[in-house]
């Protein structure tokens, strides 16, 4: 996969790729990484990339003319054929869809990503019209730029490539992973999942979150400072270890993000789980 980032300040992901999963990948040869400085673009001598808004207002725009010849510099398909050829133009922007982990399983099967970081008060709307397939926000929040989205991006992404984690099937047991999809995952990782679906019972099998938040992890040491770790967990009793982690997401959801359990597809046994829950809170 290459993702091409696009912006003016290049030095901003000195730091961002040069640590974690994403430099082991970088280094695997798994992803690619290009930032193109956008000022490379300009045509005055004072590479000027921004400019006041017709019809007045407050605040600087980004000009269309550097970044349209920064994208069509990249040789990318046509705008109509790039979903075909597994490539992707991404305007960061505070008007986009909301970027969650769906849409990274979406983006992790393109085969070219291009994220184009705006900046000031906005960018000129030709850009997200005819030259962005789409536009993303990392939140409903304002940031300064679209650098920190860029970053989250491309470590959310990079992650979900196949080889990138030392164990692939652990991106599959995390907060919002779709019960239904198997990007991402390799041949070996895919196999593996449906071994468990089959009937499984180990209590240390990853399985799908189910688009719920994750369950609560423990380590070593068993009591820290007065605090234990739940007696189910170290019991040896499979069944009663899996119960209890899915009850635990469950409980951790309706906490903290009802809302997901209104698009979640919920099992019988999570039905009758929740119910405990609530009755329990009653």
């Amino acid at each position: 996969m290459q993702i091409d980032i696009v912006t003016i300040f290049p030095d901003f992901f000195r730091g961002p790729l040069d640590f974690g999963i994403v430099r082991k990948a970088r280094e695997a040869g798994l992803v690619k990484i290009e930032i193109r400085d956008l000022r490379a673009f300009t045509r005055d001598r004072h590479r000027t990339v921004d400019d006041r808004p017709f019809g007045g207002g407050e605040g600087m725009v980004l000009k269309p003319e550097p970044l349209f010849e920064s994208v069509e510099a990249l040789n990318l398909a046509s705008r109509e054929e790039r979903a075909a050829a597994k490539q992707s133009v991404v305007l960061l922007s505070a008007q986009g869809r909301r970027f969650d982990q769906a849409l990274a399983v979406e983006l992790v099967k393109l085969d070219r990503l291009v994220l184009i970081c705006g900046r000031y008060e906005g960018v000129d709307e030709r850009v997200g019209t005819h030259l962005a397939d789409r536009e993303i926000s990392i939140g409903d929040y304002v940031l300064s730029g679209g650098e920190l989205g860029a970053a989250v991006i491309v470590d959310t992404v990079t992650r979900l490539i196949p080889g990138a984690v030392g164990n692939e099937a652990s991106t599959r047991q995390e907060s919002f992973g779709p019960d239904d999809s198997y990007s991402g995952l390799s041949d070996k990782s895919v196999r593996a999942f449906d071994k468990l679906r089959a009937g499984s019972t180990r209590a240390d099998s990853t399985c799908a979150s189910g688009g719920l938040l994750d369950y609560p992890h423990y380590t070593r040491p068993a009591e820290f400072r007065g605090m234990k770790v739940p007696d189910v967990l170290v019991s040896g009793n499979h069944e009663d270890i899996k119960r209890w982690r899915r009850r635990s997401a469950l409980e951790k959801t309706l906490r903290n993000r009802p809302d997901l359990l209104e698009q979640a597809e919920l099992s019988k046994q999570d039905k009758e789980l929740l119910a405990e829950i609530v009755g329990g809170e009653s």
